[in-house]
């Protein structure tokens, strides 16, 4: 062959191999953003209250219309918080905050389901200014919650007591208030060009909060714990979410006090946390943590990306680095366990959690080196940007179905996915289909059953496999096979990100 020959054909191949992954690129895209647009779509099978006329997850019905009527509280609205029919407001108010940051970061790679977050932050901010009307009183939770675990009901049919927990001045809650004014002031930051009013109502809100949850300083379970524990006890303490807290306010009205309140409590964090794993208490590192019972790597990052290479930047890049070297596998302080499959693991049941919200702060903090040309120092592993996204894309694929049972751990996305999740509304028949009442016990066949779930609840994300990538897609394996709203709430930022830019590159 003749060398023109020669080139031209390397040209060719050349062409033919960018074109294929472009395709590739192309698809990837679109099977990110359909992911996308389920992930948030599942907030609308976890409404309570007055449905609106735009549901779309129209199998769902009108549920808990007198909560708070009890206390002379209008407490109608919010998220059930998984499978059950309570409103727990910690993890509610923390998913709230997801949905935002997610917003924040990357709603501009949101396209049509923008509006369909913004939709689901406001189904969360507008309850939670319904349960912080009353200076001096946070809502807590609605709903028994042991009675209602009692119970295997539809949301529309509930018979069960719907008592209302309320921390105030003399018995507080500060990590139920510090979260609540954490999920205000992140939506104010949402809101601000949608709805300047809105906004304003919220920020407003969240530094009233706030200052309440600081004033009247105490554990919630101590005040209200027959209504939270040990569903959602806080064991590590209410300090990282009024830090938390305080870092959102900072971000969002860069007021001085906040940005003091940040400085002179953080050396108070603990360094351990105490979590509590199949019914005992461990404790770990506490700058590793995230979730909606630990925000010490999130207060870690958010604020990372405020002060990264500036005079103000200790502790917390030093820490947020510390934490992302917890992560890579390839790290000397690797302190995650993976699965053979590549899913990231920490001890406790609803592992998914971990999945979603490590791969959200993984994201974020790859956003913030970039902006900066920094990178993460391991021991002798210097961690790029491109690598942070990667570990994150990574635990994105497994989720959708690049595992060892090719299984997608989404409902309703892809061809093979969990059938029997843990989800009372979405394993009894629908109003629609059975509108005659369903009593408390008459629904335990049907949580009993080996028959797939009548109901699709799209887009919820399960707490998925075993450490050895199996999954038994058991009902009555609630923690394998409950969707939660903070499993969702920070994956819908990742799904934004890599709907966009499929293929970390390397900067």
């Amino acid at each position: 062959m003749a060398s023109g020959e020669s080139t031209s054909m390397i040209t060719l191949l050349t062409l033919l191999l960018l074109l294929g992954m472009a395709m590739l690129d192309r698809v990837a895209s679109q099977n990110y953003g359909d992911a996308l647009s389920k992930c948030i779509l599942f907030f609308e099978g976890q409404r309570s209250g007055k449905l609106p006329p735009n549901q779309r997850m129209n199998w769902r019905k009108d549920s808990a219309l007198r909560d708070g009527f009890d206390i002379g509280m209008n407490l109608v609205g919010g998220y059930y918080d998984a499978g059950d029919n309570v409103k727990f407001n910690f993890p509610m108010a923390f998913s709230t905050t997801m949905l935002a940051w997610s917003v924040i970061e990357f709603g501009q790679f949101m396209g049509s389901d923008l509006q369909y977050a913004l939709d689901s932050i406001r189904w969360g901010t507008d309850y939670l200014l319904e349960a912080t009307k009353f200076p001096g009183k946070v809502t807590a939770a609605v709903g028994d919650p042991n009675a209602d675990h009692n119970c295997w009901q539809r949301p529309e049919d509930m018979d069960t007591p719907r008592p209302s927990y309320v921390v105030n001045q003399t018995h507080p809650g500060s990590e139920v208030s510090a979260e609540t004014a954490a999920a205000l002031a992140a939506s104010s930051l949402v809101f601000e060009s949608a709805d300047k009013k809105y906004s304003i109502v919220l920020v407003n809100r969240a530094k009233q909060v706030f200052d309440f949850a600081d004033m009247f300083r105490g554990n919630y379970k101590d005040s209200v714990g027959q209504g939270v524990c040990p569903f959602y006890c806080d064991y590590d303490g209410y300090v990282d979410e009024l830090i938390w807290g305080a870092a959102w306010l900072f971000k969002v009205t860069n007021e001085q006090k906040y940005w003091d309140y940040l400085q002179r409590n953080i050396p108070r964090l603990p360094k351990k946390v105490t979590t509590l794993v199949d019914g005992q208490l461990q404790a770990s590192a506490s700058f590793a943590e995230f979730g909606w019972d630990a925000k010490y790597a999130g207060i870690n990052v958010l604020v990372s990306g405020l002060v990264m290479n500036s005079n103000n930047s200790n502790p917390y890049v030093l820490q947020a680095g510390k934490f992302v070297c917890t992560l890579l596998p390839e790290s000397p302080s690797k302190s995650v366990s993976y699965s053979p499959g590549g899913l990231l693991f920490k001890p406790g049941g609803s592992n998914m959690q971990h999945a979603t919200s490590l791969s959200f702060l993984l994201v974020v903090y790859a956003q913030y080196l970039k902006k900066h040309n920094g990178a993460v120092p391991c021991g002798n592993v210097n961690a790029e940007p491109s690598r942070l996204e990667q570990i994150a894309k990574g635990q994105v694929d497994y989720i959708l179905g690049k595992n060892p049972l090719s299984m997608s751990y989404m409902v309703g996305f892809g061809q093979k996915f969990p059938q029997r999740i843990h989800h009372r509304a979405a394993s009894l028949p629908s109003i629609g289909n059975h509108p005659e009442h369903i009593k408390c016990k008459d629904g335990t066949p049907y949580f009993q059953t080996k028959n797939p779930n009548p109901n699709l609840l799209t887009g919820a994300i399960v707490g998925g496999p075993d450490e050895k990538d199996q999954f038994p897609d058991n009902r009555m394996n609630a923690p394998q096979s409950e969707p939660t709203t903070y499993i969702n709430a920070p994956f819908v930022g990742v799904l934004a990100y890599f709907k966009a830019f499929p293929n970390p590159q390397a900067i």
